[in-house]
């Protein structure tokens, strides 16, 4: 059995009046890269689809500790 390992990225949720963003689960490809597993919601329109490889960097939201946000799709 393959071990992955899984992270929670968060993705930015598109057609909201305020910036939101979406935990999801997501398997870490390395350098920087996760591919998204979580499960998506049918009322919700996301930044990237689920399989997409993207990149992250830290972002902090508020007085939260910083958590690793999609900022980019890559090209496979």
């Amino acid at each position: 059995m393959i071990k992955t390992d899984k992270r929670t990225i968060y993705v930015e949720l598109l057609e909201e009046e305020t910036p939101c963003w979406r935990p999801v689960e997501a398997d870490f490809v390395g350098n920087e890269l996760y591919r998204i597993t979580g499960v998506k919601r049918q009322d919700e329109v996301w930044a990237f689809s689920i399989g997409d490889v993207v990149k992250c960097k830290m972002k902090t939201f508020q007085a939260d500790d910083p958590k690793l946000v999609a900022i980019e799709k890559i090209i496979e």
